[in-house]
Order: C-alpha cells, then structure tokens, then sequence
C-alpha cells in the first residue's frame, strides 16, 4: 500500500505516556493482561460490553491508582519522526476526504473525528478502557482510540499482517463515527433502551459491526479511485483481517468453542462478506445490514 500518498489529518492526537504502567488496586497490585484478557473473555460469553465492565471496575479502584489518560490530553500531534504516527494520520487524512465528499452528495456535511494515540488505557467520555479491548470508537465525544501495539497484536496473535489489514481498523473505527453522525448508533442505542436484543448472532450489535465493516470497504473504494494506491495482495490483507477478528474464530481461540448468543461483531464470513460489499461499488446504500435478511 503506497500509503505515503494520503493527506496527513491534523485530527490526530497523541496521548501515549501521559498515563501508568496498569491498572492499579488499593494495595499497589496492578491488574495483568492475562485478566484484563479474561474480563473481555466474560463479556463475549455473557454479551456484556467489555469497555463497561473494565468501567465498573475503574469504578472500583482504591484510594492508590496509576494516573490513567483522560483521552484530552494537551492536544499534541504526535513527532514528526513517528512512521507509525504518520500511517495513521495518513489514512484518517484519507477517511475525512472520503466521507467529506460522500456527506456532500447527500447534502450534508461531514464532521471530522478526533483520533487520539494512547499507550496501555485510556479514560474517554465512554469511560475506562485498556488496550487490551483493542482499537475503539467514543459516541460521546466522536473520538477514535487507538493503541497501536494493536497492530502488532494483529500480527502476532491473529495472523494480520500489512498496513492495508491496519487501515482497514483504522477505517472500520471511523465507519462507527459515520454511524453517529447518521443517527445509526442512537437509534441502535434507543433499542437497547426498550429492551430489544442487543447481541447475538443476528442482534443488532452485529448488524451495527458488519455496517461498519461495510462502510470500511465503501471507504477503501474510494480511496483507491482517488489515489490508486493499493498494492498486489493489499485487499487480500483486509480480508484476512476481517476474517481472524470474527466472533466465531475469536471465541474458538480464546474458550475452544462458539457461542452465537453472545455474538457482538459478526462471525469471520460475515465480516468478509460486508467489508466486500462496500468495496464492489463503493456505494453506501449497500450497506444496510439492519434489513438484510441474511447476513
């Protein structure tokens, strides 16, 4: 991916450092990665949201706690040096000039998101998060959060490598913003709140997800028009990527088998289905998976 071709977003802002080493207790114990690991373990078999039981949590600490991020930081761009840094702006830089022109056809205008940088957790509007939850999107301060040992993670413990699989992350967090400005998520919030199902393989959680995945491909579309920088085996990077982040191939790795009722993102197949479907035509009005009937 000649990724060096995108226009740097000015809308990145680095918070790495500004918080502890690990979530810390009374005692001055901090809580590992193996049972952060396994608190998101319990919300995918359970259903619950793993940012709000690391919240409750949070909640919960001692009158000793590791400083933590807020997520507003100072407001720093990241060093001119950062590769890594640099990536990221490219494609967010990339993600606005899209999503500007699609908004203007429709008559509407595009606000752009904030992507904040944080190293180890983070406070944002929607309360505590670790990375261990990896890469996440606020509603309540149309925020992207992003920890990018992630990336390594991706290619260490999943198999996804490339910086197309990485923009593709990148891109599917910004898809959940463009849900936001839409009223997608405060209609799919508003359900919840009259009981509606939530998770589960056919829930609304997935549908929420694979929309985003979709508008992901809508995004890669048009990049590529634009830009015509992707490279031999670029997409195919994508969608490995979608593939190993599926409920289903997630939940056989992490607790030897499948639990479709505790669905929250969309198995393996669906997540390559969706991102496919966005990146055919490049035409957002293929990406309503809230009337599919198959997903």
């Amino acid at each position: 991916m000649q990724w060096r071709k995108g226009r740097r977003s000015d809308n990145v802002v680095d918070a790495r450092g500004e918080g502890g080493g690990g979530m810390r207790f009374g005692g001055g114990k901090g809580l590992s990665i193996g049972a952060i690991l396994l608190i998101v373990g319990i919300g995918w078999i359970t259903g619950q949201d793993p940012l709000q039981i690391l919240g409750q949590l949070a909640g919960q600490m001692g009158q000793q706690s590791a400083p933590v991020s807020t997520g507003t930081g100072t407001g720093k761009a990241p060093p001119v040096n950062d590769e890594q840094a640099e990536f990221v702006a490219s494609i967010l830089g990339d993600t606005e000039d899209t999503w500007r022109a699609i908004f203007a056809q429709g008559g509407r205008q595009y606000k752009d998101p904030t992507l904040t940088l944080f190293s180890g957790q983070i406070n944002s509007a929607c309360g505590f998060a670790s990375s261990a939850v990896g890469p996440f999107y606020c509603p309540a301060d149309q925020k992207v959060y992003l920890d990018m040992t992630f990336f390594r993670e991706m290619e260490q413990r999943f198999a996804a490598a490339g910086d197309f699989a990485q923009a593709y992350v990148i891109a599917h967090e910004v898809g959940h913003h463009v849900q936001t400005l839409l009223g997608v998520s405060a209609k799919v919030q508003a359900a919840r709140q009259r009981g509606e199902r939530m998770e589960g393989d056919n829930g609304l959680l997935v549908r929420q997800e694979l929309q985003a995945d979709c508008l992901a491909g809508v995004w890669a579309f048009q990049a590529q028009q634009r830009l015509n920088w992707l490279e031999p085996g670029d997409i195919e990077e994508a969608l490995n990527a979608a593939n190993a982040i599926g409920d289903d191939r997630l939940q056989q790795q992490g607790q030897g088998r499948v639990v479709p009722d505790s669905f929250t993102h969309g198995t393996s197949q669906q997540r390559v289905r969706w991102f496919k479907t966005g990146f055919a035509k490049g035409d957002i009005n293929q990406c309503d998976t809230f009337t599919a009937r198959a997903l």
